[in-house]
């Protein structure tokens, strides 16, 4: 079946900017349209993909900046599949949760959002490195204007310093991409075509300059610990609804694109470095979790949850092994994280609802006495949250821990508290929040119907994800597998 994905990537972008032609009501819905096309391309490959391949699928090829051997050339794999349909799913929902209840400027607020998809979309379908960066630099547009036009009371403070944080690290990934394809190159054809830069090699004191650039900038955006001094202002002012695919998937990029990129292309590199970022991820887990536990701010509980989840991911994806277990729980877990932490974020705009505009749960309580949908909602999500088993969440855990445990047992061991450590924070934040004596100004009502049709339809997903997550298993497999083999080769 033929997948044209230019029209995948640039349809929420066109039609967001016809909506900021029409009247301002109508905005919202040019972005649900734009956002439902994709979602329908995205269904239409799940079911057309060929599990077993290593290549591409749907590849698109075209010459774009001849002199400087940048091509156009998207396509779809086992790593990127589930990632895309991920997307498009959750803004699609955040597209129809803006249909119901518009925003302030709803024509200038669907412009960034359909900004937004287009480069998500096309970081994770880019097959030339300079094309990657492109997309993933853009990302950083629409959510800048997005935080600091519809954030809360220290949105221009929250922006800034997630520009200043991310655009370092845009920066070292741009350098860091021209002096690979230039270094790869000598004596031969320039090019940033990924599939060509895998089997040139460079020698192992550049891969350790050049891995850690792009790691720098996939840390700072995840963010991993020490590099998350943005992420607290700007998950405690940003909109719900961009916050809610921001948390679930512009974060997967940067897990993304050190499978993508950064183990194929330095895979010396990664193997030296290795050590290093699992001790990365091991405090991304431990600081996360404990945070999250001391924290009253929904918003901020759900963001070092996100930090310690991340964390998770990237201990999958440096725990080396050559059946790629660790690496494969770290897709797994990538999808999972995206499918719960978006209904989460939009449950926690309920309740603040309900409290009183309050998202602190010192300020909740009591509210599942009048709203047994809402807390029923709540609580799978919860308890998806902590990997409980039978959970999705518990299969991706579970795959990265067997591939630590075989790669370092005494880190795989640490980070195993962290499992613990996630069932205290979530049921913590589900028990202050619907439990207990209702707070002053709460008032229990249950779930309206505009937010059923939002919330039930992500909740079905992540039922679904976790009754058969075999299917994701089974297409990420080969992909996985080539993009760990060069590092773990490289291991001494």
């Amino acid at each position: 079946m033929t997948i044209h994905l230019s029209i995948l990537i640039f349809w929420p972008l066109a039609l967001a900017l016809l909506g900021a032609l029409a009247p301002r009501r109508a905005a919202p819905v040019f972005a649900l349209v734009g956002a439902l096309v994709p979602l329908c391309y995205a269904v239409i490959m799940l079911f057309d993909f060929s599990p077993g391949r290593e290549g591409l699928d749907y590849v698109t090829r075209d010459q774009w900046v001849e002199q400087l051997g940048i091509v156009y050339k998207l396509g779809v794999d086992g790593l990127n599949l589930w990632l895309v349909a991920l997307t498009a799913l959750l803004f699609a929902a955040s597209a129809l949760w803006l249909v119901l209840r518009p925003p302030l400027r709803a024509s200038l607020f669907t412009v960034h959002f359909g900004i937004a998809e287009s480069a998500v979309l096309g970081a994770f379908l880019a097959q030339d490195l300079a094309v990657f960066v492109l997309f993933f630099d853009l990302m950083l547009v629409p959510f800048y204007f997005l935080v600091g036009q519809w954030g809360g009371p220290e949105r221009v403070a929250a922006a800034v310093k997630m520009v200043v944080y991310t655009l370092v690290g845009s920066l070292l990934m741009l350098a860091a991409a021209v002096a690979t394809a230039v270094l790869a190159s000598r004596g031969t054809d320039l090019t940033f075509e990924l599939s060509v830069l895998t089997q040139r090699s460079l020698g192992e004191g550049t891969q350790k300059l050049l891995f850690a650039a792009f790691a720098l900038a996939f840390l700072i955006k995840m963010p991993a610990f020490p590099f998350h001094g943005w992420m607290p202002a700007a998950y405690g002012t940003m909109p719900l609804p961009a916050l809610a695919v921001f948390s679930g998937v512009v974060s997967k990029v940067a897990a993304y694109g050190f499978l993508k990129i950064a183990l194929p292309l330095f895979p010396d590199a990664a193997a030296d470095w290795n050590l290093i970022l699992l001790v990365l991820a091991l405090c991304s887990i431990l600081y996360g979790s404990v945070q999250a536990f001391t924290q009253t701010n929904t918003r901020l509980i759900m963001g070092y949850s996100s930090l310690a989840q991340l964390g998770f991911i990237t201990l999958g994806i440096f725990a080396l092994t050559p059946a790629g277990q660790g690496a494969q729980g770290a897709l797994l877990q990538a999808v999972n994280h995206g499918l719960v932490v978006a209904p989460l974020f939009l449950v926690i705009a309920l309740l603040s609802e309900r409290a009183g505009g309050s998202v602190d749960i010192r300020h909740m309580g009591g509210i599942a006495f009048r709203a047994p949908v809402l807390a029923s909602l709540f609580l799978i999500v919860t308890l998806a949250t902590l990997a409980i088993p039978g959970s999705a969440n518990f299969m991706g855990e579970f795959l990265i821990l067997l591939g630590a445990f075989n790669h370092e047992m005494v880190i795989a061991f640490i980070a195993s508290t962290g499992v613990i450590l996630a069932s205290v924070y979530a049921l913590r934040m589900f028990i202050r929040a619907m439990h207990n004596r209702e707070g002053a100004g709460v008032r229990s009502f249950d779930l309206s119907w505009r937010d059923g049709v939002v919330i039930v339809p992500l909740v079905l997903a992540v039922l679904a994800f976790a009754l058969y997550p075999q299917q994701a298993l089974e297409n990420s497999e080969p992909a996985v597998k080539a993009a760990v083999r060069p590092a773990v080769e490289a291991e001494p």
